[in-house]
């Protein structure tokens, strides 16, 4: 549908001033095109009534408290900017409360679980198994978004072999430190990278593919993963690029890692979104404590 001027100069703003990624602009657009088909009409004029009716009708729609509380999130972040723009001067949304939203824990995989995702993609021959073994080491041994990982450039890889340059979310670039599992399972990738590569002409991307976005594609590494956890006796509902990051991050937590150096690598803008990898440590510290604190120790019958 045709949006309002004044959404494409609000998607426009994300794109300049706050580099947002493609897939936010995308996400966004969504949202704001929804309540544009809910309200029939340009959606700068909205009120407070017409959002909380827009989300009464969600809720009958069977729609969760997290997409409410994304799409609440995009269309308060829409007003403000009509605020600043000078197109409007109240906020609508200031009336309407955030829905309370469940905390979830990241699924969770074990460290021999993981190990047997590597033993697995090892079994691989020829240059497709040296690409798998590459990224689940990436995915696993750095920690990197899926998003991050498939569109990642060559020359990202080619310069301090102890390090890899990972562009994330608001085309941040941050340094990732690569253990010797993955700096191994990326010079034999690279080795056989050109087995990927269009003869036509040459490709910027770490992962090159000959389809239409030039490199593989988020859904083809799922799938990839998938297919994975079968050979490694796992069940594949609960694998995912995703909880290999996950992974990654709680296994480093569980091993003392600080948290703010995991945020830094995982590339959270919050320190609170790298703190729910604490969960792994629950039995490992209730343990420390009933056999360390004093309190705790039973005392000896005299």
């Amino acid at each position: 549908m045709t949006l309002s001027r004044h959404v494409e100069s609000f998607l426009e703003m994300l794109a300049a001033e706050r580099g947002a990624a493609k897939l936010t602009i995308a996400a966004y657009r969504t949202d704001l095109e929804d309540l544009s088909r809910f309200l029939a009409g340009d959606i700068a004029v909205a009120q407070t009534d017409d959002l909380r009716g827009y989300f009464t009708r969600l809720a009958k729609a069977g729609s969760g408290a997290r997409t409410a509380a994304r799409r609440l999130s995009a269309f308060r972040q829409f007003f403000r900017f009509l605020i600043v723009e000078n197109i409007r001067r109240d906020d609508p949304t200031l009336a309407l409360d955030a829905p309370r939203l469940p905390r979830a824990l990241p699924k969770y995989l074990s460290e021999d679980e993981a190990s047997a995702l590597i033993d697995a993609a090892g079994r691989r021959k020829g240059p497709e198994g040296a690409r798998l073994r590459c990224l689940v080491e990436l995915l696993y041994g750095a920690g990197l978004r899926v998003s991050e990982l498939v569109a990642m450039l060559l020359a990202a890889a080619q310069r301090d072999p102890r390090t890899i340059i990972v562009r994330g979310k608001g085309d941040k670039e941050r340094l990732v430190p690569l253990g010797e599992p993955a700096r191994l399972a990326l010079n034999v990738y690279l080795e056989e990278r050109g087995t990927f590569l269009s003869k036509a002409k040459p490709s910027p991307y770490l992962f090159p593919s000959r389809g239409v976005e030039g490199h593989l594609t988020r859904r083809r590494c799922g799938q990839l993963m998938k297919e994975l956890a079968l050979e490694a006796d796992i069940d594949p509902a609960r694998l995912s690029p995703h909880v290999l990051r996950h992974a990654f991050a709680s296994h480093l937590v569980d091993r003392g890692a600080d948290l703010r150096s995991v945020q830094e690598m995982l590339g959270h803008a919050d320190i609170a979104t790298t703190q729910i990898y604490t969960h792994v440590q629950g039995e490992r510290l209730q343990r420390l404590v009933a056999e360390s604190h004093p309190l705790a120790r039973k005392k000896e019958p005299h």
